[in-house]
């Protein structure tokens, strides 16, 4: 797949004496409920193999966006330090993961007279670094700036210009940005876990990589990544993603409804969802009795008897409004119909049960769940959809060969600033 970010840099990390250097990532998911860390190697086959994972309880973080800063570094420091102890080493640089601020697609055409001469790497430089700056706002940061389709003397669908002739030579760019303020706190959580900052990948564009077929990716799927706080969204196409977008809305607001609907603690209005959470009623609903612990009320054995209708009827119509809201957004978005008719869900929330078929219902598509492909050495819980956005930033790290094993950048060339980080690129990749 083809895909850049303006910030990437290499990633470095001390190392145990046994394990090699060489291809080895870092990757940091940041979600409301749970933080996960991921340190992987990529094997001979150039396959990744997981060395340590560490996750933690999620804390300062609401709806995607940083609320208590101190919250927030400590239970990254204990993500990454559960992961350290497993892989043996010592994590200096992280792929991280942005769920919020807030992130909006657009899509440039740039254009750069020819003269009928060949087309050269310099000229292909030329031409994404102007279509690059085209997202540069003081509001906005540049997370994501995709080549998505070339095209010479108006010919469209070329895949690589390099080496051919013509008068004008087209680029269509697909830019996402997230709002400034987002970035800033996210950036300085990593720094005060004394962590360097190696790359920031949107959730839903990571939850792609890990949980998609190539087929998808070719032909057009939308992905849909429910996490506790937000709902993501990625359209891919042609073998690029060509649409993001975010939904304030996750599996914490079903929770918070169950809690209301059944005057129960958050704690344990969770642990009905999980165990017994359903978006689709059926008929044996009605004769299935619940036993709710009530707020404020001490005596374990004294509980309030609902059947499970109840709680399914609480349930459906949050995740009604959730599909529906993402429907819209892809309609209004004019990627509807590219998108085709596949859906992969995949996130946290993804698991209630009931949800596959609702959205299918809804967003009158094919909908299968997602889960991560392509890593090795998963356990049974990191295997799940819940994380999907963390493996995806390995693979991303991988594409991007943002590998150990890399030389250090020259000293005199500043990455910090916004062209800094354009002419890093460029230099990388071409």
């Amino acid at each position: 797949m083809t895909g850049v970010q303006t910030c990437a840099l290499p990633i470095y990390m001390k190392k145990n004496k046994n394990i090699p250097r060489q291809g080895m990532l870092a990757a940091l998911d940041i979600g409301t409920n749970k933080i996960c860390c991921l340190i992987a190697q990529a094997d001979e086959q150039h396959r990744m193999r997981i060395l340590g994972i560490g996750h933690h309880m999620s804390r300062g973080l609401r709806n995607g966006s940083i609320v208590n800063m101190e919250e927030m570094q400590s239970a990254v420091i204990n993500a990454v330090h559960d992961a350290e102890k497993n892989a043996g080493v010592t994590v200096q640089k992280v792929i991280v993961n942005l769920s919020g601020g807030y992130p909006t697609s657009q899509t440039v055409n740039i254009e750069v007279d020819m003269n009928g001469q060949e087309i050269s790497d310099k000229d292909l430089r030329k031409i994404l670094n102007h279509g690059s700056l085209s997202g540069h706002h003081l509001e906005r940061r540049l997370i994501h700036s995709i080549p998505v389709g070339y095209s010479l003397d108006g010919n469209r669908g070329i895949r690589d210009p390099r080496g051919m002739c013509g008068q004008k030579l087209g680029v269509d760019m697909h830019l996402v940005t997230a709002a400034a303020s987002a970035v800033r706190n996210l950036t300085s959580c990593i720094t005060r876990c004394h962590l360097g900052l190696n790359s920031i990948v949107t959730s839903s564009y990571a939850s792609g990589l890990a949980t998609l077929v190539d087929d998808e990716i070719d032909l057009g799927v939308t992905v849909i990544d429910m996490g506790a706080g937000t709902t993501t969204i990625a359209v891919f196409f042609d073998g690029n993603l060509v649409y993001t977008d975010c939904l304030p809305i996750g599996g914490n607001h079903v929770t918070n409804d169950i809690a209301r609907g059944l005057s129960s603690p958050l704690v344990e209005a969770e642990r009905i969802k999980t165990l017994y959470g359903h978006c689709i009623p059926s008929t044996v609903d009605q004769h299935e009795i619940l036993h709710v612990p009530q707020i404020g009320e001490h005596d374990p054995h004294h509980t309030h008897q609902v059947s499970r209708s109840i709680l399914v009827g609480i349930i459906q119509p949050r995740l009604e409004e959730t599909f529906e809201l993402v429907r819209s957004h892809l309609e209004m978005s004019g990627f509807e119909k590219i998108s085709g008719r596949r859906v992969v869900l995949t996130g946290g929330a993804s698991q209630l049960g009931g949800v596959r078929d609702l959205a299918s219902l809804i967003l009158n598509k094919q909908v299968r769940l997602g889960r991560p492909l392509g890593i090795l050495g998963l356990d049974d819980i990191t295997a799940g959809s819940a994380f999907s956005t963390c493996a995806g930033l390995l693979i991303y790290g991988q594409q991007h060969n943002l590998s150990f094993g890399r030389s250090e950048p020259p000293k005199n060339i500043d990455h910090s600033g916004f062209l800094g980080k354009i002419s890093h690129w460029l230099r990388e990749n071409f």
